[in-house]
């Protein structure tokens, strides 16, 4: 029998994030999803973007949770608003009002809150959402906030999950995934690096109990992905900028790849069908 396309997308999820899944073990490809809503083909964490992306058939999103002066999750990358946003330095600077009020550069978005997008996903059933913690600056997330930010985080996000979905924290920052892991030790987390798959990317992550890890593709080795999935560790390559590094994924065998172009990935692998 051959598989609907929805359903390799469902076997994929189900292989890359701990689910059985016999189907997915003969297809042996990665699951794709989509790196800030598709960064480099929608305007990146807009509700457009995830709109856009979910609309061409993506059942797989990664965003960015930073906190404004009074405490509101919003979705942004930059530690500055002044990349991708009219409006000038962090937004951790403003407080919740004031951040209502900022657009996005190219189609005028409005900032998105995090309330915003869950509110868009409560009817989605079988995503998988990575929600990445942007706490890595410690001027703007000193340790006395960290525990705060987490537990928001935490509350907003569980609130409701959609039936067969997967939420995942992430982080390149221990401090929010340790603190989220004294909340909820059976939250699932993931701990990204800003380099190649190493052993001390595997023990960093076995010390705060994170049975996923996202490294670089480039530089990183086959060996090293089979062995970290020896090891029970569920793999993720980034960044995905083309198709090139969707096949740099395919061959190091990673169990899923964040991407830019989540649309250009999913039409190929629907033109070889």
């Amino acid at each position: 029998m051959k598989l609907s396309y929805h359903a390799v997308l469902i076997a994929g999820a189900c292989m890359a994030f701990g689910l059985h899944s016999n189907a997915f073990a003969e297809e042996k490809k990665p699951f794709h999803f989509a790196h800030r809503g598709g960064a480099h083909e929608f305007e990146e964490n807009t509700l457009f973007a995830f709109k856009s992306s979910y609309d061409k058939g993506l059942r797989g999103f990664e965003l960015d949770v930073r906190m404004t002066k009074d405490g509101a999750l919003v979705i942004l990358h930059d530690d500055s608003l002044d990349r991708t946003h009219n409006g000038t330095g962090p937004v951790e600077q403003l407080n919740s009002d004031a951040a209502a009020k900022i657009t996005s550069k190219k189609q005028h978005e409005p900032l998105l809150f995090l309330d915003q997008l869950l509110e868009y996903l409560k009817d989605k059933p079988g995503m998988y959402v990575e929600f990445e913690m942007k706490t890595s600056n410690k001027t703007l997330y000193p340790d006395a906030v960290i525990d705060d930010y987490a537990a928001k985080v935490y509350r907003k996000v569980t609130a409701h999950v959609p039936a067969g979905s997967s939420y995942v924290f992430t982080s390149f920052d221990q401090r929010p995934l340790i603190a989220l892991k004294k909340i909820d030790p059976k939250a699932d987390i993931m701990l990204i690096k800003g380099g190649p798959l190493t052993p001390e990317l595997m023990e960093s992550a076995k010390a705060i109990g994170s049975k996923r890890i996202a490294a670089k593709m480039e530089g990183t080795t086959r060996l090293a992905v089979k062995e970290a999935q020896k090891q029970g560790f569920i793999v993720t390559g980034w960044p995905g900028r083309d198709l090139n590094d969707y096949f740099l994924g395919l061959g190091l065998g990673v169990d899923a790849i964040c991407t830019d172009v989540p649309v250009m990935v999913q039409e190929y692998i629907e033109s070889k069908k």
